[in-house]
Parts: C-alpha cells; structure tokens; sequence
C-alpha cells in the first residue's frame, strides 16, 4: 500500500482477486475482493477507516483438497473437504473448525454458516490455530474455494 494515500472509499479491481486486511502484515479482519467496482466497500464490508494490507490470490488450476478439525492443534474429529460446505454442522456433525491443513487450492473460510460472518484467506500449508493470523477465539462454519470463475 502507497503510503501517501491517507484515504480511499472506492475502488474497481479490474482483473485477478484480492485479500485486504484492516491490520499490517496481513492480519485482522479480512475482505475478499473480485474483479469489480466497489463504490464504498468500508461501509460494504464494515471496515474500521482502511486498508492497512493487501494480498494477490494466485489463481488456482487444479484440485482443492483441505483437511479440517474440531480443535485446535489438529484436534478432535476431522474430515477431509474437496469442495464448498456451507454448513459444516449439517454435513459432518461438526459443532466448529479451529485449525485445518489446506494441501491444494485456495479457500476462504467464514464463522457462521452459508458463507456469512468474518472470513479467512487460506492458501496451502498447516494452520494449527487461527490466533496467530489476528483471529482469536475464531471458529469456522463453512469454506468455499476460490475458483477460476472469480478471475
């Protein structure tokens, strides 16, 4: 991010799909972007005053395969995921997720079901709990993947 631009209440990303965080270094709460305009996504999207820390998402060909768990530090029940879940707790009995290891694709993850709450960028790697990303006390209820149709 530019450091002389003190403000900005709109924006159009013209191509590719994008994280922007409320912290620096990529943390706190975390809003997707797509290609699109957005004639005020801080009001959209209930931001603080602004954008503190932007990430590109690679676009993805290929499968999506992530593994989840009930508690943190891989705990509890888990279930191996290779498409979107809306609800983890109608589909695999899961009362949250709090920690997962994503092996292939890109994900957003969302504390309440059908996609809805504050959510969470996850690319390939381990995730042993989510308060090292600047999300405490945060369980999951659904995950979708981030496909090339965004793009």
């Amino acid at each position: 991010m530019s450091s002389y631009l003190s403000k900005c209440h709109s924006c159009r990303v013209e191509k590719g799909c994008f994280m922007v965080y409320d912290r620096t270094n990529f943390m706190g709460n975390q809003y997707f972007m797509k290609r699109g305009e957005y004639a005020d996504y801080m009001s959209m999207m209930g931001m603080s005053d602004c954008i503190r820390s932007c990430r590109m998402i690679p676009m993805h060909r290929g499968n999506y395969r992530m593994k989840i768990y009930e508690r943190e530090n891989f705990g509890g029940q888990s279930h191996e995921m290779m498409d979107d879940c809306d609800n983890i707790m109608s589909r695999y009995s899961m009362s949250n997720c709090m920690s997962c290891n994503v092996m292939d694709g890109h994900w957003l993850m969302y504390e309440q079901p059908n996609y809805r709450g504050k959510m969470m960028y996850m690319r390939p790697g381990e995730y042993r709990n989510f308060m090292n990303m600047g999300m405490s006390n945060m369980k999951f209820m659904s995950m979708r993947r981030i496909m090339d149709s965004y793009y």
